[in-house]
């Protein structure tokens, strides 16, 4: 038999930006337990709004299944005697089982007979179980700080208002979080405030829709995105709808209202980026755009209410977005009256890093860095200098200081509010791009420069005061800078050795931290350890990704290209065979002291047909593969090598290497370490070799 559980704890607002995230956790969660019970079900589904998490699980099984238990006792051969008679060892296991020794039945084991007692013990019921499993699962979810609240110790994200638990129809007996369960949840504060008796769990949707909640967050969600791409249209433009913005609107209201509003137009003279961030942060309001995507002056509200008289609504938002346009007005307004290079002036007060000196300093190093990067970017290097040295005086300015998010955004429109060159402030404003994973990147050449060298700096330094992130912790995000340093490289094909540029970075920190020397190669390495997780979410293995790090590389687009060479070459049929060869041959030159790296291979000395074969396949692939190697062309070259596979197959079938003779030997073995030479101008095949 099975039965619907519903869950749901009533609470005080939940924190918006956490909603569906505790939500998901919760089923989860939930799910969890029950697996853990034996309890099966067909589905669970969570729903939530600002003052309620719950939790449906639809056809859960009334009791845990029966289980068998085994208890092994003492050896038949030791538990009766010669007459059959049951010894003192018998007789005191089954006083121990509760049973007689004729209950006791046998059991064969791995080493023998013994007597053994069964009992089939019954599942709990379901609804006995329940409290436990939601205690457990509430405390499973991802609550950063917890709450008190009374007199109680009980904790959770906000106080618990009630407590609903029912087993199809019948309420769960029971206490959770302090509160004792019962059938009785709340509507809408002000629509429907008084009690709502859900005598059933699985119309739970049902009976909180007709006390106007609107319990399913996915539902409350589309039903928002839908109204208000509806109330744009009928405004005459077209709402942008920012998914993060749309989910914390979601979490704010149980019954949602959409309404238009209006600004005055004069607020249009300012950035866009400058009012949709104040109707954005501040009120929660949706943005709409023409049909050229030109800001006009209307935005979305989401009420919480159904008023009768919905203009004094839209009049309050329009009353209170007012204010909010205006500090904006006078903040830009306000940053207009100071350059730039003014404004940079003030960074000398500002802290980048106690033991790395002020923002100002950091600007000063990055300008450097970025006048020796510009020309592998195609950028002017006096003007991307320019650009470092102005790059963060936006983040002293009052709109800046007001809106955090518009760093870049806002040095960029001053910058052309001063009628300093396009290229700087297209620049400025890219400066922080990729700002997360699959974001755009910099496009002109003076933001990929600057993109770049900052970053380079702020790993540098840090690593430099020995602050290099550990598995919990990367409060710089280096992480992702390296990432972001890395895409641009490479998607942008910058031919650039990574190793140099480092060094150049790590030069400017002499007189700030002793024994720098070492800090480039450590920083280089983490940095290209990220490729590892980059391609193995595109599908690279990892063998290919580390069998091309294996060489002392440091050109991050020389790298990449080899790995998707190299993960080409995975997909040949010859390609286990030629890696399993060349572990062999490494395995055989890691046992000699000298590895015949610098022998010379003396033709005369090849007396075997295999060997001859190989060193003139060798011979004539040499030339070949090493000009498609310095010209880039790995993928061309492993396919040359490929043909290897033959002649290498012969050699280890006919050819025996460590001989007694030393000459012979030491041939053979120069003759395998020019073999290997060639893979390994690419990447080391042999840790593509699988191992059984």
């Amino acid at each position: 038999m099975s039965k619907d559980f519903l869950l749901e704890l009533g609470t005080e607002e939940l924190p918006p930006k956490s909603l569906n995230k505790l939500m998901t956790a919760l089923v989860v969660a939930m799910e969890s337990q029950l697996r853990l019970a034996g309890l099966q079900h067909t589905a669970i589904k969570g729903y939530a709004t600002p003052r309620r998490l719950a939790v449906l699980v639809t056809a859960l099984d009334t009791q845990q299944p029966a289980t068998q238990s085994e208890r092994l006792g003492p050896a038949v051969s030791a538990a009766f005697g010669e007459d059959g008679v049951a010894t003192p060892a018998a007789e005191g296991f089954a006083r121990s089982c509760g049973v007689t020794v004729a209950e006791l039945e046998t059991s064969n084991t791995p080493k023998g007979k013994r007597l053994a007692f069964r009992q089939v013990e019954t599942g709990r019921p379901t609804i006995d179980l329940l409290p436990d499993i939601v205690e457990r699962s509430l405390a499973e979810l991802p609550i950063e700080r917890r709450m008190r609240w009374g007199a109680s110790r009980t904790e959770f994200v906000r106080p618990v208002h009630w407590l609903l638990m029912i087993f199809g129809k019948e309420v769960v007996p029971g206490t959770v979080l302090g509160l004792a369960a019962g059938n009785i949840s709340y509507g809408h504060r002000f629509h429907r405030p008084g009690p709502v008796t859900i005598s059933s769990a699985g119309k739970y949707a049902e009976f909180l829709r007709q006390a106007y909640v609107v319990a399913d967050f996915s539902e409350r969600r589309e039903l928002i995105r839908n109204s208000v791409t509806e109330v744009a249209t009928r405004q005459g433009g077209s709402a942008v709808i920012d998914e993060d913005l749309l989910s914390e609107v979601t979490a704010l209201v149980e019954w949602p209202v959409v309404l238009p509003g209006r600004f005055d137009e004069r607020f249009l003279a300012m950035p866009s980026e400058a009012l949709i961030s104040s109707m954005k942060e501040h009120q929660k309001y949706f943005h709409v755009v023409d049909k050229k995507g030109a800001l006009i002056p209307v935005f979305i509200t989401v009420a919480n209410i159904d008023s009768r008289d919905p203009d004094r609504i839209i009049a309050g938002n329009e009353r209170v977005i007012l204010p909010r346009l205006a500090d904006a007005e006078f903040f830009y307004q306000t940053d207009l009256k100071t350059p730039l290079v003014q404004q940079r002036e003030k960074l000398r007060q500002v802290v980048f890093q106690e033991k790395l000196g002020s923002i100002y300093d950091k600007t000063e190093r990055v300008a450097l860095l970025a006048r020796t990067l510009a020309p592998h970017c195609g950028a002017d290097p006096e003007l991307a200098g320019q650009a470092a040295e102005l790059a963060k005086s936006d983040l002293v300015s009052e709109m800046v200081n007001e809106f955090e998010t518009l760093q870049g955004v806002m040095g960029a429109h001053y910058a052309r509010a001063e009628g300093l060159d396009p290229a700087l402030g297209n620049a400025l404003a890219e400066q922080y791009l990729p700002r997360f994973s699959g974001d755009v990147l910099p496009q002109s050449p003076i933001g990929k420069t600057l993109a770049i060298a900052d970053r380079i700096d702020t790993l540098v330094g840090i690593f430099a005061i020995g602050e290099r992130p550990t598995g919990s912790s990367d409060p710089f995000a280096l992480r992702r800078a390296s990432l972001a340093v890395l895409r641009i490289l490479v998607e942008h094909e910058i031919d650039l050795d990574l190793l140099c540029l480092l060094r150049q970075s790590a030069a400017q920190y002499q007189d700030i931290v002793d024994s720098i020397d070492s800090i480039p190669k450590q920083v280089l390495t983490y940095m290209l350890e990220r490729f590892h997780s980059w391609y193995v979410e595109e599908g690279v293995a990892t063998n290919v990704v580390l069998a091309v790090l294996a060489s002392d590389l440091s050109n991050p687009l020389d790298i990449s290209t080899r790995i998707r060479a190299v993960a080409d070459f995975t997909q040949r049929p010859e390609s286990s065979a030629l890696a399993a060869a060349n572990k062999r041959v490494a395995n055989i030159l890691d046992k000699q002291s000298s590895n015949n790296t610098g022998a010379e291979l003396n033709r005369s000395l090849l007396v075997a047909e295999a060997e001859q074969a190989l060193a003139g396949r060798l011979a004539d692939l040499s030339l070949e593969t090493d000009k498609l190697v310095q010209e880039g062309c790995y993928a061309q070259a492993l396919t040359q090598l490929a043909s290897l596979h033959e002649p290498v197959d012969r050699f280890f079938d006919d050819v025996m290497v460590m001989v007694d003779d030393t000459a012979l030997r030491n041939n053979r073995l120069a003759l395998l370490w020019l073999l290997r030479k060639q893979f390994l101008q690419i990447a080391d095949i042999s840790l593509l070799a699988v191992s059984h």
